[in-house]
């Protein structure tokens, strides 16, 4: 076995990708660990160590998967996220870049690179925004509408929440996401306008419970397509597999039978 064999062997093992992900669990950790001050001041210079160290073996990770893959690495997504994501690290956090610094945590994001389950979620997501997109646009169109319709009715009395349409948008989400709508503004609102109810529930009903459960329905429907899609090229493979054994098993049971027909 080659070099480049064994160091492909060694980043595809489940126990290559088990280290680092305890190594990213770890670094974390000690990131979160770098905003407590007590324990920067008892242990300020492991926690820095470490650090410095969980970075070293995400960049020898990744120049191993370059050696192994060569430019099939590029071709992977995932591989250019973590590289993205190492490579900010690296920059030198100097005073023009002291935001760096903080960017430093995006590291705990290679998590999700590195655990199956965590990519299937992102795919997912990524495969719903089409689908999401359309929720969007309706959900807006809903509350031009509303908002529109607010400022004509409410407006003149209650201008601080619906004197214009900037503020009428921003009293209906507040509305919508159920935040002291009841005792905050509708309330007072039906005081002037008694029937004002008649407005607020229909559009709490619409947006609350129907167009955000659609984001929902939406996401765990990509989500579970990307499931199937997965599953369904695990299971072509392992037929896949099969068929090559069962070829190999019938050359095999073949060159028997024709050295058994062989006279001695």
């Amino acid at each position: 076995m080659s070099l480049r064999e064994r160091v492909t062997a060694l980043v595809e093992s489940r126990r290559f990708e088990r280290f680092i992900i305890a190594v990213i669990v770890l670094n974390a950790i000690g990131l979160g660990l770098e905003t407590w001050p007590e324990a920067m001041a008892r242990f300020g210079g492991t926690i820095v160590a470490l650090d410095r160290l969980a970075l070293a073996i995400f960049v020898v990770e990744l120049a191993l998967k370059l050696f192994a893959w060569r430019a099939n690495f590029f071709r992977n997504g995932w591989n250019l996220f973590d590289l993205a994501i190492v490579s900010v690290a690296l920059i030198p956090a100097s005073q023009q870049f002291a935001v760096l610094r903080a960017l430093r945590v995006l590291r705990a994001l290679r998590l999700v690179s590195a655990v199956p389950s965590m990519r299937r979620v992102i795919v997912g997501l990524f495969s719903a925004i089409p689908s999401i997109g359309t929720v969007i646009v309706m959900l807006l169109l809903l509350f031009y509408i509303s908002a529109v319709m607010a400022t004509k009715l409410f407006g003149a009395a209650f201008p601080e929440w619906f004197g214009t349409i900037g503020a009428s948008l921003y009293s209906l989400f507040q509305i919508m996401t159920l935040e002291s709508w009841s005792m905050g503004i509708v309330r007072p609102v039906m005081e002037e306008f008694p029937l004002a109810w008649a407005f607020f529930v229909p559009f709490i009903l619409i947006t609350s419970f129907i167009v955000l459960n659609l984001f929902i329905g939406v996401i765990v429907n990509a989500m579970s397509e990307a499931t199937d899609k997965e599953a369904h090229s695990e299971r072509e493979e392992i037929l896949h597999q099969l068929h090559l054994l069962r070829e190999d098993v019938s050359a095999l049971r073949s060159h028997r039978a024709k050295a058994a027909e062989k006279p001695d």
